[in-house]
């Protein structure tokens, strides 16, 4: 390491009450994919005393740059997106019962008998079915579809919502000794740490900060971002399933957990949309085992993130993706480590005071 990285290494951000707090601020917000606008707030109000410029796009994306020192400096692209999964009331009923669809990839099967926000509001509300006493025998074999299902708001209350609302689920934040369970850490984990990467912002880079929308509806946001950005790498910060759990119905051990609890940020190298670079998942990994950073290689398999997108646009992009891992994604309620997120946000700064116009230099091998 350079006496440069040296002194900006000094300066490395960290995990404590006040990064927490705001964790749990993100994570309350409601921010169901098309309508992020209480996460934008708190991302500019966090973000403003820190960027050199900051812009909200057509679609919402909040691109924020901070502009580093010296010359020849790399324009490295961070995206996080804002937005998570949830739900749009579609129709009214009598009784104020409410129609609603899936935004983003939810299983349907977990649905019934859970309590959602709905609107600006937070108005209380719950996604109702049959009690299991009513059902038949075929019935309970069967997964209640979304068309069947209805979220009840009961009556006043009921008279505030319209179509084109949203709804969330109504999981709250709680921080229980090494571990963290809310809604949203997917990907609020993101958005948290390009907050602190900004108010730490290295000095060799220009560091272009985008807080994406619509990320889980086809990375939508992303995509006009990059283009807008047009940076010469770009790192997508996001949260990622941890299926670390053992298998329950035979002794075989689980050996397609793509990522696991308790072993550090994920660094990606194939995923269902992106093949990463493969400088930049050698600057990862060096940085990590250089400053003892525990960290894993996310297996190879589906999903995917805005890297998906970025490393399409213009004239291509080097990218990579780098994920906290939680476990129960997609669901109302998701469980993390403190740690992992700390050591996420360690190897990105790590990784960022590295990045010199030789990394991207010369051929591409691979």
């Amino acid at each position: 390491m350079t006496e440069n990285q040296n002194i900006q290494a000094s300066k490395v951000p960290t995990i404590g009450d006040r990064q927490i707090e705001l964790l749990e601020k993100l994570c309350n917000a409601t921010a169901v994919s098309g309508d992020e606008y209480e996460v934008r707030q708190i991302v500019l109000e966090e973000i403003k005393p820190f960027a050199d410029e900051i812009k909200v796009d057509a679609l919402g994306n909040v691109l924020a740059t901070k502009f580093g020192r010296g010359e020849n400096r790399v324009r490295v692209m961070l995206a996080a997106h804002m937005d998570e999964i949830g739900f749009m009331i579609v129709k009214k009923h009598d009784d104020n019962l409410f129609q609603f669809e899936r935004i983003g990839g939810i299983d349907e099967r977990q649905l019934p008998g859970k309590a959602v926000l709905v609107g600006r509001e937070h108005l209380s509300g719950v996604i109702g079915a049959k009690p299991i006493h009513m059902t038949t025998a075929d019935e309970r074999k069967n997964k209640i579809p979304v068309d069947a299902l209805r979220i009840d708001l009961g009556p006043e209350i009921g008279e505030k919502v319209k179509p084109g609302d949203r709804a969330t689920f109504a999981t709250r934040f709680k921080r229980f000794g090494p571990s963290i369970q809310a809604k949203a850490l997917d990907n609020r984990f993101g958005v948290a740490i390009l907050i602190e990467l900004l108010k730490h912002a290295p000095e060799n880079i220009d560091l272009l900060a985008a807080f994406t929308v619509q990320e889980e509806v086809g990375l939508r946001g992303a995509r006009v971002a990059a283009y807008r950005l047009d940076p010469d790498m770009a790192i997508a910060v996001d949260s990622t399933p941890a299926y670390d759990l053992p298998h329950w119905d035979d002794e075989d051990q689980n050996v397609q957990y793509n990522t696991r609890l308790d072993a550090g940020p994920a660094i990606y190298v194939m995923d269902r949309a992106t093949i990463a670079d493969r400088r930049l998942v050698t600057l990862l990994s060096d940085a990590a085992q250089e400053e003892e950073i525990p960290y894993q290689f996310r297996q190879p398999g589906g999903g995917g993130t805005d890297a998906g997108v970025i490393h399409k646009t213009r004239a291509g992009i080097p990218s990579i993706s780098v994920s906290v891992p939680s476990r129960y994604a997609h669901s109302a309620i998701g469980l993390a480590r403190v740690d992992d997120w700390a050591n996420t946000l360690r190897l990105l700064y790590a990784a960022l005071v590295r990045v010199t116009p030789d990394l991207l230099a010369g051929e591409r091998r691979g």
